[in-house]
């Protein structure tokens, strides 16, 4: 009786196999795309009820709306352009990584050895992560800006009309 060699490659698991057959389903991504937002968006819409709601106690309790308006309008802008950057986090990886994939398929096909092929890749992936990063940060600051800016003058203004602010609830 001869035995059969055993394979240096194991089968793997029943539950990472469900879980593998699970995760390249496009709805399961969409379904973890409308969560991410879904919490993403409760946050920041309770952040602006909790910062809107100090800004009117600050302002009643003193006359003057410069400071708590200035104060108000720098935390949303920070916060609505952290959310900014996760958002167009979300959006990038995928579009990343089908760039990353694509040129080292292709220098793969250029006939390059796999010592330099590995080089390559980590290059590429400092380049492109490095890039990322950068127009996140400026894109995240620039709506941060135009936030903090169109929020003071928002706050200030109703503050002087001597309204109160809109209830959220």
């Amino acid at each position: 009786m001869e035995e059969e060699p055993s394979s240096p490659i194991q089968e793997p698991s029943n539950c990472s196999m469900i879980l593998l057959k699970l995760m390249s389903k496009r709805r399961t991504w969409v379904c973890l795309f409308v969560s991410v937002y879904t919490v993403l968006l409760s946050l920041s819409w309770n952040l602006l009820k909790s910062v809107l709601s100090w800004y009117e106690f600050e302002s009643s309790a003193s006359s003057s709306a410069g400071w708590p308006a200035l104060y108000a309008s720098l935390l949303l802008g920070v916060s609505f352009g952290v959310l900014s950057m996760v958002a167009a986090l979300a959006v990038a990886v995928p579009a990343t990584l089908v760039t990353w994939i694509t040129v080292l398929v292709l220098l793969t096909f250029c006939g390059k050895p796999r010592k330099t092929l590995v080089l390559e890749g980590k290059k590429l992936t400092a380049e492109i992560t490095g890039f990322v990063v950068k127009v996140l940060i400026k894109e995240g600051n620039v709506v941060a800006a135009v936030c903090a800016v169109l929020g003071y003058f928002a706050l200030v203004r109703k503050h002087r009309e001597g309204g109160g602010l809109v209830d959220f609830e």
